[in-house]
């Protein structure tokens, strides 16, 4: 996939296969612009359909993750600093291409997360407010610096968590959980987030970056057919019923099991040495 130049991020590839995503603009704090956000949607794409990528893992510079929309940049054109797109107007001029933004640009860029059939990865370096808040409930995982802090704080503005933040919480949270953190405008320290369940992992702020690659690593090396097979299914099982849901899981199971990858992982457990998955995807590990 293409490393940049991006709007407001960059990336780096890492072996064995991770997509190092980086939001570069810490002097505001990693604010969302619609030039980012429609790029991030772009590379995102890019990592889905490049075999050499396995994880995708998102992280920021100085204090923030990403603090939430740029406000100043709210209701302006991209202003053509998008390269890989003719400008566009933002939207919000209007109840109609408020709807139509959303659909199209913020809410996409979470879809995009959600929808990626590779792990992802949150490494929450700071703050992380609304839109930054969703893009990291988005990901598979999320660990956080001992420094992070999370929220959705929108009505403080009088705005809603209209990028889907609402229903990633919910996920996470459960309803009534989810309404005490919205309506009362919470920002939580990042131990506090881990009790409520919104991070799996807190960690002192210079291991942020070595424990996320390690988790990275962790997934890159593990069997990719059947762990995005399996990640689609838990994803499913959570709006399916049960018979849907094992159906699911039969089809894709039909798939699995007669991989590669399952007759070398019965293979290595038979001659008890570690498997060597992934043979002819993508570029083999260092």
């Amino acid at each position: 996939m293409e490393l940049g130049p991006y709007a407001g991020f960059e990336i780096a590839l890492e072996e064995p296969g991770i997509a190092v995503f980086t939001f570069n603009q810490p002097e505001r704090l990693n604010g969302m612009t619609v030039a980012m956000k429609r790029d991030l949607v772009e590379a995102l794409l890019q990592a889905q359909m490049d075999d050499d990528v396995r994880v995708v893992l998102f992280t920021g510079q100085g204090r923030g993750f990403c603090a939430g929309d740029d406000l100043a940049e709210y209701g302006t054109h991209d202003g053509g600093a998008n390269r890989h797109m003719p400008e566009i107007p933002p939207g919000h001029g209007s109840a109609a291409s408020t709807y139509a933004a959303l659909r199209g640009i913020s809410q996409a860029v979470n879809r995009s997360i959600r929808e990626l059939d590779k792990i992802s990865i949150a490494a929450i370096n700071g703050v992380a407010i609304q839109t930054g808040l969703s893009l990291a409930l988005a990901c598979d995982f999320r660990i956080a610096s001992e420094a992070a802090r999370l929220g959705s704080a929108t009505l403080r503005f009088g705005l809603l968590p209209d990028e889907g933040g609402h229903a990633l919480l919910v996920q996470h949270l459960g309803v009534g959980r989810a309404l005490d953190f919205v309506m009362r405008k919470r920002i939580v320290p990042a131990a506090y987030a881990l009790a409520l369940g919104l991070v799996g992992e807190v960690v002192p702020h210079e291991q942020l970056m070595p424990s996320a690659l390690e988790l990275a690593r962790e997934m890159a090396l593990g069997p990719q057919v059947a762990m995005r097979m399996l990640k689609r299914s838990l994803y499913n099982a959570a709006e399916q019923s049960w018979s849907h849901a094992c159906e699911d899981i039969a089809a894709r199971t039909a798939v699995t099991d007669h991989h590669p990858d399952s007759r070398e992982g019965v293979t290595a457990w038979r001659e008890k040495r570690t498997p060597r998955f992934n043979q002819g995807l993508g570029k083999p590990p260092a």
